[in-house]
């Protein structure tokens, strides 16, 4: 160590002029680069103190790992892909997935890297593209499909993933779900409580995991509460536009033969829905009960009458990012795969009320 390196030296002045480096943090701190490094590495053998120091000169100067030099001396990219539909920003779903995988990220080398695109298109196209140049240590996808051709070829390939949704295709692979037959069969229950017997349920489009498990909840609730099904998956899901959601809602329910209840996957698609009940001149709570899921605790601000169910997107975002990091440590799937229950909204009506 020398000694004579002022402490007070101006962050600045050091940093202002050419990208900061473990030799600037080693001499605003007076460690050797070595340490430095292993500080920033959380190496064991190096002190608390000593790592919150260089951490928090390493803050001060805006310090980033060369990632170039990394990939050379390492193999690795130190980079984690987030590969996201663009249909899922509605209603904060990106943020909070992006916040929960940040907080776990956030004490790691690993940098987030979000790409967007749209089922429309090949979802393939993405993963390729990340595989084929090498540009991230693991991924993270969403919109799965039970036989979903992304899972097939990163498992051939090795490449570290972790996904939000299950698969039916015999491969093992980390996971974090939303228990959404759970759900829509606790749903379908307190639509019964409610006196309601003619129920509509508007899921995700067929292709999708999750649209099994929604489906299956709703025909064990209409089976066990002896509900009536009024076809509505057919017509419109919660991916379609939410002016035909509102339109068709409005035509619905302006017929005499017309649902007593609903079930929705989607708190966007509630919200088109519900419009097109209130154009009918129809009622929420009157001849309609409503039950919602959402990924953030708005739906009962704007209609305290709604039925509503959060679903933990960041939570999702945490469990995601601790199991594809354990994958890339070479941790066995299981005990990487997770599922979350529904939960009553604190907001949602009570019974009588």
């Amino acid at each position: 160590m020398d000694d004579s390196i002022e402490p007070e030296t101006n962050v600045q002045a050091l940093a202002g002029y050419e990208r900061p480096t473990l030799k600037t943090i080693a001499y605003m701190t007076g460690l050797g680069i070595t340490t430095v490094s292993r500080a920033l590495k959380d190496a064991p053998d190096i002190g608390a103190e000593t790592k919150e120091r260089v951490r928090q000169v390493a803050r001060q100067i805006g310090y980033q790992p060369n990632r170039a030099g990394v990939r050379l001396r390492t193999g690795k990219t130190n980079v984690i892909a987030l590969v996201l539909s663009v249909d899922e920003e509605l209603m904060g779903f990106t943020t909070q997935l992006v916040f929960g995988i940040t907080e776990v990220l956030a004490n790691t080398q690993y940098h987030l890297v979000v790409t967007p695109h749209t089922h429309a298109k090949d979802p393939m196209v993405p993963i390729q593209y990340i595989l084929d140049t090498g540009s991230a240590d693991g991924v993270i996808i969403s919109k799965m499909q039970p036989d979903d051709a992304r899972v097939r070829f990163m498992t051939e390939r090795n490449m570290p993933f972790a996904a939000h949704g299950r698969t039916n295709m015999g491969i093992d692979h980390p996971y974090h779900d939303f228990d959404n037959e759970a759900y829509v069969y606790e749903a379908m229950k307190r639509l019964s409580q409610c006196g309601r017997k003619h129920i509509a349920v508007l899921l995700p489009p067929k292709q999708f995991s999750y649209y099994d498990f929604a489906r299956r909840g709703f025909e064990r609730g209409l089976h066990d509460f002896g509900l009536l099904e009024f076809p509505l998956n057919d017509i419109i899901s919660n991916d379609t536009p939410l002016d035909q959601v509102k339109a068709l809602s409005e035509a619905l329910m302006s017929t005499p033969d017309c649902p007593d209840g609903l079930v929705s996957i989607s708190g966007t698609s509630t919200i088109a829905f519900i419009a097109g009940v209130e154009e009918a001149g129809k009622k929420v709570g009157r001849d309609i009960d409503v039950v919602s899921k959402q990924s953030a605790d708005f739906l009962n601000w704007l209609r305290p009458e709604i039925h509503t169910v959060n679903e933990d997107i960041k939570l999702a975002g945490r469990e995601l990012a601790r199991a594809l990091l354990a994958r890339i440590d070479g941790k066995p799937v299981q005990g990487l795969q997770s599922l979350s229950q529904p939960v009553w909204s604190s907001r949602a009506p009570k019974f009588g009320a």
